[in-house]
């Protein structure tokens, strides 16, 4: 079996390499495989994961791995791996699957199938052998096949009710008896804090993820209403993270969620679009706060993501494992008397700072966290630090899923942005530029129009997805704002027509997660939840109101307005599951303010704007006039650079300061922190 390969071999996917020399004969997602089944009689095995997934590895080390249990999947079914990150949609649609007959879900994913891909049985992580009540993934695998032949007629019903009530699952109508929008701004309000860990921060209990949509809900609220408790609560919450063992503190950047309440025991993987969105929040909050730890964490996070995660072309990888050596979190830990051997007689100083243990402070080892309230710069710890990244980097690293997302990366190229705009270090604004180029150059063509959802090994692949669209559309934005290069609206508004053209859903009022050219599906979902990114629907009506404004185009204006209707009332109800669409809701309700710098000293002016956090903004700036765009039409005064701050028709006089600017923007919160305030009471 050593030489054993089976279809995966080829595959460009690191998932599906890594099982290319199991014994179970993978098929990847196609139409060969489905011809099989069919021509076999057989179900079908859709088996979904990740490279970075802990629990894939376990199950595959128990089951696949093992002779016995992959003749049994050999002989009973047609087996098919599929990369989640390369077929979201896919995982989309049979995640909802299993959520829908089991009542959970979570990875490794696995249903089965008939052979015309509807969906009739699943589940995620199964034993190899019998615990408790529950089967052994072999006694399941036989039920199934039995289950299968004995009773087809009744699987065919199941399977045809699931996939039918999926169908419905993904028309989301509006709410036609939609609260009041002060009622409803309340209840988002209201339903944050309810979920609020006044203790540790963040929202619920373990497991504890790091939910950015609600957190920047609280810098809205913050900065709109001056709620104390709102700002109290967002600086709890990242300082905990970014003390916690959630945060890597040798060598930067975050995991994916913590174990415990408390953030210390985390999850080791990390993926990169954690880590944008996290970059993309805590520079906001050190906008709003000026606190240096902030500003440290960013820097930490962002060091990390140039030396651990970036290709050189300007990419970024997608995830580093859980896992090395076969163990979960081994490359993070460390041994009392490793700690003592290299940090000698800084190490009792150091051990009280990260609350290290000579028995160590979980199953024997340490977990770094932060015992203070300072930052390791302010305590004189980076020396140390890097001494002990310096030894780390001997040990066997976790495998890395070197495959190039859209999404992720256009995620990561706002980060960027913002972190330029908190901080200013030019370096921050010239990768998100970088970024953007490598995505335009190497997902875009290849003989075909649009563009691709993931690169590896120097060749894109898969349409892109609304996500990609939506997050690209969305860092174009952000680059046009820090760059002042109006070229990327231009684009942004390109795009933008073409998932009009491509995803919208007239009858609906929303956009499908895939185009209108996937044939392979048996739905089109209309993904409006935030998971672990953000709702691309959610995202793309922010960007329909922001290039509303810019273009001055009402067909924009109109859908986000459609948008935001169909789903006010679930983010009312559901903030945690909506967290962006109550963003928007709330940012809509101000209207937006329009900041535009003209002049040729715009460069400077636009630097100051940018250090301050400001909500529901539209921000341009430009040597002279651009008739390309209204906000740039009859600005220019000759020998001056001047500021124009507006609002819908209504502008300032002509301002000639970024504190005077700032003035008349806070002034106009002023007068809708009033309003809210009565309306709230």
């Amino acid at each position: 079996m050593k030489n054993h390969f089976n279809r995966l071999q080829a595959e460009p996917s690191l998932y599906l390499r890594q099982h290319a020399r199991n014994p179970v004969d993978w098929y990847p997602w196609g139409p060969e495989a489905f011809d099989a089944a069919l021509a076999q009689n057989k179900p079908v095995l859709v088996s979904i994961g990740y490279s970075a997934c802990h629990w894939c590895h376990v199950m595959e080390r128990e089951s696949f791995e093992d002779p016995v249990t992959a003749g049994l999947m050999n002989d009973l079914l047609v087996n098919i791996k599929v990369d989640r990150e390369e077929r979201p949609d896919l995982d989309q649609i049979y995640m909802d699957a299993v959520q829908a007959m089991t009542g959970s879900g979570g990875w490794p994913l696995h249903v089965f199938l008939t052979p015309d891909k509807k969906p009739f049985f699943g589940g995620t992580y199964f034993p190899p052998v019998p615990t408790g009540d529950r089967m052994s993934w072999k006694q399941l695998l036989v039920a199934v096949a039995e289950a299968f032949r004995d009773r087809r007629s009744r699987i065919e019903e199941e399977a045809g009710r699931i996939t039918l009530r999926l169908d419905r699952e993904a028309q989301i109508p509006g709410s036609p008896d939609q609260a009041p929008l002060p009622s409803l701004q309340k209840r988002i309000l209201e339903g944050v804090m309810a979920q609020a860990d006044l203790l540790y921060g963040g929202f619920g209990g373990a497991p504890k993820f790091p939910n950015t949509f609600l957190l920047r809900i609280l810098i809205h609220q913050y900065r709109t209403s001056g709620d104390e408790k709102a700002l109290e609560h967002l600086k709890k919450s990242l300082d905990h993270m970014i003390g916690g063992g959630i945060f890597d503190q040798v060598g930067g950047g975050f995991c994916r969620y913590a174990t415990d309440r408390a953030w210390q025991v985390p999850h080791f993987e990390k993926m990169l679009y954690d880590n944008a969105l996290l970059v993309g929040l805590i520079s906001e909050a050190y906008q709003l706060t000026r606190e240096n730890r902030y500003a440290w964490a960013v820097n930490r996070t962002l060091d990390y993501l140039s030396r651990e995660m970036s290709d050189p072309g300007g990419g970024f990888f997608s995830s580093l494992d859980a896992d090395s050596q076969g163990t979960e979190g081994k490359y993070y830990v460390w041994s009392y008397p490793e700690l003592e051997e290299l940090l000698g007689k800084d190490c009792a100083g150091f051990c009280a700072a990260f609350g290290a243990l000579p028995g160590g402070n979980w199953e024997g080892v340490n977990i770094l966290h932060q015992t203070g309230t300072g930052d390791p710069g302010d305590l004189k710890m980076e020396p140390l630090l890097d001494r002990l990244r310096s030894r780390r980097e001997q040990r066997e690293r976790p495998q890395r899923d070197e495959k190039v997302l859209l999404g992720w990366n256009a995620l990561m190229c706002t980060a960027y942005c913002r972190a330029f705009a908190a901080l200013g270090v030019p370096e921050y604004r010239d990768r998100a530029v970088a970024n953007e180029a490598f995505l335009r150059g190497q997902m875009t063509g290849a003989g075909k129009p649009g563009i691709f959802h993931c690169w590896q090994e120097g060749k894109p692949r898969e349409d892109a997805f609304l996500d990609d669209y939506a997050f690209l559309i969305e860092a174009l934005i952000s680059l046009q704002e820090v760059t002042a290069n109006r070229d990327y609206l231009l684009r942004a508004r390109d795009l933008t027509d073409e998932v009009v053209r491509e995803f919208w859903d007239e009858e609906k009022g929303l956009f499908c997660f895939a185009s209108s050219s996937r044939k392979d599906l048996i739905v089109r979902r209309r993904e409006i939840y935030d998971g672990a990114t953000p709702s691309g629907n959610a995202v793309m009506c922010r960007n329909l109101r922001y290039l509303g404004v810019v273009f001055s185009r009402e067909d924009y204006d109109r859908m986000a307005a459609r948008m935001t209707a169909a789903t006010a009332e679930l983010s009312g109800k559901y903030p945690s599951s909506f967290g962006l669409w109550a963003l928007g809701l709330l940012e809509s309700a101000r209207g937006p303010e329009e900041i535009v710098i003209v002049g040729p000293d715009f460069e400077k002016l636009l630097a100051g704007i940018l250090g301050v956090w400001l909500p529901a903004r539209v921000i341009m700036a430009a040597p002279g006039d651009d008739p390309r765009f209204s906000l740039l039409t009859s600005r220019f005064r000759p020998g001056k650079t001047l500021i124009y701050v507006c609002r819908g028709k209504v502008c300032s006089r002509p301002l000639e300061t970024v504190e005077e600017a700032l003035r008349e923007a806070l002034n106009f919160q002023e007068v809708t922190i009033s309003e809210n305030a009565r309306s709230l009471k």
